[in-house]
């Protein structure tokens, strides 16, 4: 597909949908990839990459990490700074914003076709997921 988008024009709700739908695309390939093929369980299983709350716990592991540069934390920022007219549904409010963020990242990197910068994001995510670095995020251990 050659369709360019002007992704610096695009206010931060409409990178992250697009970044949701990238992001959930790379998840479901991994968990099928993996050899998850019920769907209960690739349910269960995508939830600890896709939920707002892996997305604000991978977040906090990127500043921790210094992992973002200054532009994807704009890009970041801008998604996290959205005025969303929609309320989060099971979590709070910081932590859907943050979520927001995440996916707005995630949509810059692919609609300014960052795809190797994407791709090594998108395997840090996983790698740190799958580590369990993210489990006890909102949580004292």
């Amino acid at each position: 597909m050659d369709e360019n988008i002007n992704y610096q024009q695009l206010n931060g709700l409409d990178l992250a949908y697009l970044g949701d739908a990238v992001y959930e695309t790379y998840i479901r390939q991994h968990l099928l990839a993996k050899g998850i093929t019920k769907p209960g369980r690739l349910q269960r299983q995508a939830k600890a990459f896709v939920s707002a709350k892996a997305h604000a716990a991978l977040f906090e592991l990127m500043e921790a990490d210094n992992f973002l540069t200054e532009t994807e934390l704009t890009f970041f920022k801008r998604g996290r700074n959205a005025n969303s007219h929609t309320k989060a549904k099971n979590t709070d409010v910081v932590t859907y914003r943050i979520s927001t963020g995440f996916e707005a990242l995630i949509g810059y990197l692919h609609a300014s076709q960052q795809f190797t910068r994407l791709d090594e994001v998108v395997t840090w995510v996983i790698n740190q997921v799958e580590s369990g670095q993210t489990r006890y995020y909102g949580t004292k251990k």
